[in-house]
């Protein structure tokens, strides 16, 4: 097969092919009229570069995998080599697993001590005479449709009060 029917069976593009052909991952053929020729085991190795891209495998990763299946064997992790990339990549996995673990923490404790200093605020600005609430992640001019003194009575202070006293 052509170029352009081998990308369109695997998804690709035909600049994706001649790119990985550069890279020595898909064998460079050419036909007696000079145009590049494939076969089902192409088909096969695209696939195989494919599915470990979507998995997180860089291009280079891939090589150990292309280069089994290449050797003949029936699937591209049946070789040393396969296997060992297979193992680094689930140690950066776990590794990242941890790491995302350790912020999700870190940001659920930023969360339970943001919900605690509303619940204080809240309930400072219920008493009477109270302060008025002041939010530090929209300072006052800041929330659209507030005024600039950050008063939503518009800057009348007598409404203020009033709203202070309910």
């Amino acid at each position: 097969m052509r170029i352009g029917e081998l990308a369109k069976r695997a998804g690709t593009t035909t600049r994706t092919l001649r790119y990985y052909e550069s890279r020595g991952l898909l064998p460079a053929r050419r036909g007696s009229n000079g145009y590049r020729t494939y076969d089902e085991d192409d088909l096969k190795l695209l696939r195989q570069i494919r599915t470990l891209q979507d998995f997180g495998f860089d291009l280079e990763e891939t090589r150990p995998f292309v280069e089994c299946l290449r050797a003949g064997h029936p699937e591209g992790d049946a070789c040393p080599a396969s296997l060992a990339v297979y193992r680094r990549k689930l140690g950066e996995l776990d590794a990242l697993i941890a790491e995302l673990r350790s912020v999700r923490g870190q940001v659920g404790e930023q969360l339970a001590r943001a919900e605690r200093a509303m619940g204080e605020l809240a309930a400072e600005a219920a008493a009477p005479g109270g302060p008025e609430p002041v939010c530090a992640v929209f300072p006052p001019g800041t929330v659209p449709g507030l005024p600039v003194d950050g008063n939503p009575a518009g800057g009348n202070p007598a409404a203020a009060a009033e709203r202070r006293t309910r």
